[in-house]
């Protein structure tokens, strides 16, 4: 695709996580043909998704409801191994096996309007123009790092879960854990064998739930943050309405004083953190568990954002451009909704291309 002139195909898939990898097989199960019909472009080296850049230490029986892509299943895997390489082969199986021929590293730069009712997918690989486009970019390459007054003067080191190496790397040193959901909690229970010394804070006391996430709780949590999509709000993630599940681990760190949850710091000193109390905890290193964002920068050309700063769905598809459709986004984006949104995508999307047939 040397040159300037654009590519046409029916449809752009971009990311090949669970949500992309759900929205090309989907494609190709209802006739769509990769390359002639449609293309997946992944950002990454290799095949995985967010998963690949998952640290050691989180093995596969660590994963919270890890669900199988559609028409494959994940069986057999060793629950010891790290998820990052136990999903990253699956992934890798799986494209082979359904023949998604997914191109990488491709890096979308912009999606603009085009001409004749097209998008143009702007990429370091060339531009395609396509009639319809599904985004399934997740969230991994936007974390969030709240601000904080003297942040920049903390003399230690300060990182995110997305950078997280393991807990072996905290050995002797004082660590502050910013944030109140999963990934917090796991670090907490993880590094604090080897630190000096650990502290957890949250801006909200944290919600442990007790008894088994089922079906109907999870369907009332991810409504909950359908809800706030459907008003143009910036999507919660699902385990933040669902709260923390109060299992073994979580019970043994409660008890022995490691989950022990202050209010959240109000500023950062050179030696740590401050409360306005004057109460004061000396930190070597500050880690950040506060989640991510989603990485949508790409589609700001066609102003698809509403006043209250989130993207508007109606299902997956996006209310001020119904080519434009999200997957893995504010409710799909645990492993089962990103399936299932994948599904409901290529149904729109084929509906689109039907009307627009009928219609030239």
């Amino acid at each position: 695709m040397g040159g300037a002139e654009a590519a046409e195909i029916q449809a752009v898939v971009i990311g090949a996580g669970q949500a992309g990898l759900s929205g090309a097989y989907h494609l190709r199960r209802t006739g769509f043909e990769p390359e002639r019909d449609f293309v997946v472009l992944d950002h990454n080296p290799g095949p995985g998704g967010a998963w690949r850049y998952r640290w050691p230490s989180l093995t596969y029986d660590r994963v919270h409801g890890m669900h199988s892509l559609p028409g494959m299943e994940l069986t057999d895997a060793d629950p010891a191994r790290p998820s990052s390489e136990v999903i990253t082969e699956y992934f890798d199986r799986y494209e082979r096996t359904f023949d998604l021929r997914v191109r990488r590293p491709v890096k979308v730069r912009a999606v603009r309007e085009g001409t004749g009712g097209r998008l143009l997918v702007e990429t370091s690989a060339g531009t395609w123009s396509t009639r319809a486009l599904i985004n399934a970019t997740g969230t991994w390459d936007r974390p969030f790092w709240p601000r904080y007054e003297g942040q920049e003067t903390f003399l230690g080191r300060q990182l995110h879960t997305a950078h997280y190496p393991g807990p072996e790397a905290f050995a002797g040193q004082r660590v502050v854990v910013v944030g109140g959901g999963a990934s917090a909690t796991q670090h907490l229970l993880e590094i604090a064998p080897y630190a000096a010394d650990t502290t957890w804070v949250t801006r909200r006391p944290p919600v442990f739930r007790e008894g088994p996430f089922d079906e109907e709780a999870g369907r009332a949590a991810v409504a909950l943050v359908e809800e706030r999509v459907r008003r143009g709000l910036p999507p919660r993630s699902v385990v933040s309405v669902t709260g923390l599940p109060l299992n073994d681990a979580i019970r043994r760190g409660l008890a022995d004083g490691v989950l022990d949850r202050q209010p959240m710091f109000d500023r950062i000193t050179p030696e740590g953190v401050e409360w306005k109390d004057g109460r004061r905890v000396a930190a070597d290193v500050i880690l950040w568990a506060t989640g991510f964002r989603p990485a949508v920068d790409h589609l700001t050309p066609l102003r698809l954002r509403e006043p209250g700063g989130g993207i508007r769905l109606e299902g997956t598809r996006a209310v001020a451009d119904p080519r434009v459709h999200l997957v893995g986004y504010g409710p799909s984006a645990s492993t089962v909704g990103a399936n299932r949104a994948g599904r409901a995508a290529v149904r729109d999307v084929r509906r689109l291309l039907a009307e627009e047939r009928v219609t030239v």
